[in-house]
């Protein structure tokens, strides 16, 4: 059975780039979500006056991977201590976030983040936010699986 998760991570690029590689994941959306203005482009979520974040948003078969593996992913996408950045690139929609879909993915995703947090594997706190999935607006088609039709492996990290 088909489930869809949404995570920002920075850069959607790279993000969905990792999750096109794993095994289980049907497809791959860039887009934004988090927001508070209807249908934003590329333009308007840069202003960093809309809300949005930049997210994938993941469509898996949740008999081949967990949404606990792509939680797994996505702490190992990229920095989750950063506020509002994420290497070279800043501004709120650049955000670390978990956008989830039901009350399963709620409580996976908290308790994921307690036990990364309760690892120790980073020396600041994690800074991502777990929210409820609003309106997701997929990002305009040069955004789209951009590594893969580039032939590049990765954007920053």
């Amino acid at each position: 059975m088909a489930e869809i998760a949404t995570f920002g991570a920075g850069c959607f690029w790279g993000v969905e780039a990792a999750f096109q590689r794993v095994p289980g994941v049907i497809d791959t959306a860039a887009g934004y979500s988090g927001g508070h203005s209807e249908n934003p482009t590329y333009q308007d979520v840069c202003t960093d006056e809309t809300g949005h974040a930049e997210v994938v948003q993941v469509t898996f078969d949740a008999a081949k991977v967990s949404y606990e593996q792509l939680l797994n992913v996505f702490w190992q996408a990229h920095d989750p201590t950063q506020v509002n950045r994420q290497g070279p690139d800043f501004g709120t929609q650049y955000r670390t976030a978990i956008f989830f879909h039901s009350p399963e993915q709620e409580v996976v995703a908290k308790r994921s983040r307690a036990a990364l947090e309760a690892s120790g594997k980073f020396k600041r706190p994690i800074a991502t936010e777990i929210t409820p999935a609003g309106p997701f607006y997929r990002a305009e088609e040069y955004h789209q699986k951009y590594l893969q039709k580039r032939g590049a492996a990765s954007c920053h990290f």
